[in-house]
């Protein structure tokens, strides 16, 4: 992140207790260790932070234990740029809204692969769509009381940060996305999508900001599906919509486009819409990685976390924990089936298979939390052995989780239990086929 300008900062030092006796001296810094006890502290209503972490699963458990722990008339902007990953919601399907071929393969076990450039899934706690992070991506969460909240408020505080940068053709839309018009009358391009999770007394908005993504191009493709023609899901589905970086029209502005410089008017907007302390602002704007400390007022904090606190606080710690386990990830997954054939629930026609299948191959799946419940998958045309076949397969996937299968179990399964004099390259192909559409290649 690029340094501010320093501004204008009051020197006034007055020590205080809080009502569970915690020492806070007004306006004073502290070490990382404090977070907890500032972030909970009954008088901390306006909070601000920027996230020195680039790890999803970091900033979302961090933005989680904000949520539930946060005095419930607390007011809490945290911001934080991810490392590319996609994170989809709380009740969507992996393997329907994105294309798992693309990420890094967290389902094998034997993969000791950890290039931390490959693109990562997350699944989020709250609801909403897929999206894609990437390095010049923002992200912004709200937290505040739910009395107060509506669906637009934060959107268009957004777009208030956006005009100030010299963004001026930014506008929220009546889905609470921020979209950008073109000055060539075009159709808009998304630039923002929001996500909403709401609890008995708290409200929390998280939303993304296309700010200057270098995987515009290629975005598209972490979200398309190969299985998409396939599969019948329930839960919630992306809605797809043209996108763009705010840069792109950045170009002729008189001063370079700078991701700070938005954060930086981000926390003002914010700081304009719940009355927040100048001095916070001035904290909150400063928060960086050359400068990763925690500062606080009467009634504010406002400064840097990341991977510290997630270390620190174990309730941060839990969540990421959480976020990071295969069966968060995978078997929160709503009922779905994959049918590469029409069936009453699905009758959509379907693509053609590949030619070196053989023209009778059938292949059906249902699954419930990501377990496989019901099957069919056969290659025989003879109807009598087609169901042989099946219920043969069948006897080997019954409660299998989807995630854990290979290629390798593929091939396995389909090589002992399809008809022994069957063609074994026919059946490496099915083996393969399947494998591809559930990214598993």
């Amino acid at each position: 992140m690029l340094l501010l300008p320093r501004s204008s900062c009051w020197k006034a030092f007055r020590n205080r207790r809080d009502c569970n006796g915690f020492r806070a001296r007004f306006n004073s810094s502290f070490s990382s260790d404090h977070f907890a006890r500032l972030a909970s502290r009954p008088t901390s209503l306006h909070q601000i932070y920027q996230s020195v972490s680039n790890d999803p699963y970091v900033n979302l458990s961090i933005e989680h234990f904000l949520l539930e722990h946060a005095p419930a008339e607390s007011a809490i902007l945290f911001l934080y740029v991810n490392h590319p990953c996609v994170v989809i919601g709380r009740n969507q399907n992996p393997w329907l809204e994105t294309n798992l071929r693309k990420l890094r393969n967290d389902r094998d076990r034997a993969s000791n692969d950890t290039n931390d450039e490959e693109a990562v899934l997350v699944r989020r706690r709250s609801g909403g769509g897929a999206v894609f992070h990437d390095a010049g991506n923002l992200n912004y969460s709200v937290i505040c009381p739910r009395s107060s909240f509506t669906r637009n408020k934060h959107a268009e505080m957004m777009v208030r940060a956006l005009h100030r940068v010299g963004a001026v053709n930014t506008s929220a839309n009546d889905r609470h996305d921020i979209v950008m018009s073109s000055m060539h009358g075009d159709t808009p391009r998304k630039i923002s999508g929001s996500a909403f999770k709401l609890t008995r007394f708290r409200a929390l908005h998280h939303g993304t900001c296309l700010l200057d993504s270098p995987n515009i191009a290629s975005l598209g493709s972490f979200l398309r599906s190969p299985a998409r023609e396939y599969i019948k899901a329930k839960g919630v589905e992306s809605v797809r919509s043209p996108v763009a970086n705010v840069s792109s029209v950045m170009e002729d502005a008189p001063a370079p486009f700078s991701i700070q410089a938005v954060i930086a008017n981000v926390i003002e907007e914010f700081a304009k819409l719940y009355q927040t302390s100048p001095d916070a602002v001035c904290r909150a704007q400063r928060a960086h990685a050359v400068e990763p400390e925690l500062y606080a007022g009467e009634d504010w904090v406002a400064g840097a976390v990341g991977d510290l606190e997630a270390s620190q606080v174990a309730e941060i710690k839990k969540g990421v924990d959480e976020l990071t386990s295969l069966e968060w990830k995978y078997t929160q997954t709503p009922q779905f089936t994959f049918s590469t054939y029409p069936i009453e629930d699905d009758p959509r026609e379907r693509p053609a298979l590949p030619s070196s299948l053989p023209t009778s191959t059938r292949v059906f799946l249902r699954l419930k939390h990501g377990a496989i419940i019901e099957s069919h998958i056969s290659t025989s045309d003879e109807p009598t052995l087609a169901a042989e076949q099946a219920s043969r397969v069948h006897d080997a996937l019954n409660g299998r989780n989807l995630h854990e299968l290979q290629l390798q179990q593929w091939t396995e399964i389909l090589g002992n239990r399809l008809s022994p004099d069957e063609e074994q390259e026919a059946i490496r192909e099915l083996a393969r086929f399947i494998a591809s559409q559930f990214g598993c290649l």
